[in-house]
């Protein structure tokens, strides 16, 4: 077993053991892929201030995110396909996090459907909504999430198109895999992968298979997408969709004041500062460096969270220190997951929560809700000195 120190060392386990397609949609951004990278070069712009010969006993990882007790305040972030990266991924994600005492968020696009994560955790988790034209299908997915007993509904804001991600294109992304020469030729390299995954629950999207009428190809998320999400979303139907859910409500996607104002309107319960990873609109500015402006335009009104780039239990830190009430990773938990499973997800976290501990004491921290800008070296620029449009 090697000894893991950092999330670099899941990720090379990582791309070692998982096909290259889905090592491919994990580690991709849209077009150029600048603000992919941003999204991780830009909490290196953020200094952090070392204090000494402050009392470091006593420290605590522990908040709150919307109302619910975490471990320390960083969830799961909901991923599309992780059920391709080990088999039942989603389940074996969830449980990590609840031995842990965080949140898993799981995706409408997940491989392993909100039932069967429900029956394997029996524990409430969030679930993420794409909004979808059929406006039936959106209805029944809702009660599928209160049946389960979700504890929030998380709707993604900035997918009703597509960004395009060439390295998915190339590499006929699908559920289960399509069985070219290409995929076979890679397949055959990752042997423990395919015997796991013929024993896997589900193949195919669990969430869609069995429960929407007329797809013409359930396999493709580019497919699906271009078929089903909703190019009519407006701040009138995310308000409809709140009333419907009826409980907590997390928006995710806001990236400019001007978004996160209408989300304080419409009742968002949270908002969560997001690009997508870098995978929706390239040429983007990073969530650190926009998180700023957000939270000068609402405050604590609204509890904002943010998530694309964090790698570290540091980042977490920088991340909250900056304002943020909470953070999610999506990355750093799937190189885990797709490196050793349940365990690698359970790694993963335990390598981001000593890093926030050990640095939070470092910074003469011992409460992680008593972080603050206090704590760190901002550049004068941070965020851009943009001109007025």
């Amino acid at each position: 077993m090697p000894v893991i120190t950092n999330i670099g060392d899941l990720k090379r386990i990582y791309e070692r053991r998982v096909p290259r397609m889905f090592f491919d949609y994990c580690e991709s951004g849209s077009w150029t892929e600048q603000t992919f990278r941003e999204n991780t070069s830009d909490f290196d712009k953020l200094r952090l201030r070392q204090r000494v010969a402050v009392d470091m006993s006593g420290r605590t990882t522990k908040s709150r995110m919307i109302g619910q007790d975490v471990a320390m305040p960083v969830a799961l972030a909901p991923v599309g396909l992780t059920g391709m990266q080990h088999a039942d991924g989603e389940i074996k994600a969830a449980k990590a996090a609840k031995a842990f005492g965080v949140p898993f968020t799981l995706s409408t696009m997940s491989i392993n459907s909100i039932e069967d994560v429900a029956e394997a955790t029996g524990a409430p988790f969030w679930f993420q909504l794409y909004t979808m034209r059929d406006a039936d299908y959106v209805s029944r997915l809702i009660q599928r999430a209160k049946d389960a007993n979700c504890s929030a509904l998380v709707i993604t804001l900035d997918l009703q198109i597509l960004g395009q991600r060439h390295k998915d294109l190339k590499n006929g992304l699908s559920a289960p895999p399509k069985l070219t020469p290409k995929t076979i030729a890679n397949l055959m390299t990752k042997w423990t992968w395919g015997i796991e995954m013929l024993r896997a629950k589900r193949r195919e999207f669990g969430n869609i298979v069995g429960h929407v009428d007329g797809i013409s190809d359930a396999s493709s998320l580019g497919a699906w997408t271009a078929e089903q999400f909703d190019l009519t979303l407006d701040w009138t139907k995310i308000a409809k969709l709140k009333e419907e859910w009826g409980g907590k409500v997390i928006l995710k996607g806001i990236l400019d004041a001007e978004d996160a104002k209408m989300a304080l309107k419409v009742g968002a319960d949270a908002i969560v500062v997001s690009n997508h990873g870098g995978r929706q609109l390239d040429g983007a500015v990073s969530s650190i460096s926009a998180l700023p402006s957000i939270l000068d335009a609402v405050g604590d009104q609204v509890e904002v969270h943010l998530d694309s780039g964090i790698r570290s239990g540091q980042d977490v830190l920088k991340a909250l220190a900056m304002g943020a009430k909470g953070t999610y990773i999506g990355r750093a938990f799937v190189y885990g997951l797709g490196a050793m499973g349940q365990k690698g997800v359970q790694t993963a976290l335990e390598v981001i929560h000593k890093e926030l501990d050990t640095t939070m004491a470092l910074c003469g921290e011992t409460n992680v809700d008593d972080l603050g800008r206090h704590n760190l070296l901002i550049p004068q620029d941070f965020g851009g000195r943009w001109q007025d449009g």
